[in-house]
């Protein structure tokens, strides 16, 4: 009998639930009815922003937003993963395709000459040569530009063709200073035949040979710069081993005389002259 009160409490209460729960439903249905007429210009103003299509990059939420855009019509990642190979390739470039390498040398073959081993010290060196690179380099910079990468900006040329116009200020200006020694030499082994004139030798043969001949012509400025120095060095050890100075290092009174002269014939003025017309 106990049982039996509890399950009979149970059902009425579930009973009186269900029916508060009806009258409830029903409520809100009477009400959503009343104000139907308000909720229509939300659906009016959904609609045509269903219509139009999302266009995501056409236009700039924010003016001071950053936005990365495909050269030449290409997608924004393509691009960063092109200028990101670029600057990793900048120093091989620099060093291979430029004067960088004959200057560089030149500066050491320098301060060698004069007895100096850290002044001017290596970032020195590096700095200069490359400023005198980029004042060297700078019409065939402006070429490239004005060829290759305002055409791909524009979008008339792919990345591709942008990179063989680009490649053609360079072919002029590598070919003008190797020696034909060296591309002999590169296409020997590369086992390549023999080109009709310079626009059919690759880029394979063209840079190795390049950059023989700059190093050649480097070491060839270094020895002939080394030569007054070296004149200087043997006066004053001829000197002062004759009057038997030998406890004193001859390079503690060369070092000075070096020098000296170096200023006196504004060597500095004399050394860049020589060099920029070298290129000329």
């Amino acid at each position: 009998m106990k049982h039996s009160s509890i399950i009979r409490a149970m059902l009425c209460l579930t009973i009186s639930l269900a029916a508060t729960l009806a009258n409830a439903s029903s409520v809100q249905v009477n009400t959503g009815a009343g104000a139907a007429p308000a909720v229509e210009p939300q659906q009016s103003t959904a609609a045509p922003l269903a219509s139009s299509p999302i266009q995501f990059g056409t236009t700039a939420s924010n003016p001071n937003e950053l936005r990365i855009t495909g050269l030449g019509g290409g997608s924004a990642q393509w691009t960063i993963v092109v200028l990101l190979t670029f600057l990793t390739l900048i120093p091989s470039i620099l060093i291979c395709m430029t004067p960088f390498a004959r200057l560089l040398i030149v500066f050491h073959f320098l301060r060698q000459a004069l007895g100096l081993q850290t002044t001017p010290s290596n970032q020195t060196l590096v700095g200069l040569s490359v400023i005198m690179t980029f004042f060297l380099m700078q019409p065939i910079g402006l070429a490239i530009y004005n060829n290759s990468v305002v055409p791909l900006q524009e979008g008339k040329i792919t990345a591709i063709d942008a990179l063989a116009r680009s490649a053609i200020p360079m072919r002029q200006f590598m070919s003008h200073y190797v020696r034909e020694k060296d591309i002999a030499l590169f296409l020997e082994i590369a086992k390549e035949p023999r080109p009709a004139n310079v626009n059919d030798i690759s880029f394979r043969v063209l840079l190795p040979a390049y950059i023989l001949s700059e190093l050649k012509a480097g070491f060839q400025i270094g020895a002939v710069l080394f030569l007054p120095f070296l004149v200087v060095d043997m006066v004053v050890a001829s000197i002062t081993t004759s009057v038997g100075m030998m406890q004193l290092p001859p390079v503690v009174i060369s070092t000075p005389l070096k020098l000296l002269l170096f200023l006196m014939v504004d060597g500095w003025h004399l050394l860049i002259g020589a060099l920029m017309r070298s290129f000329n």
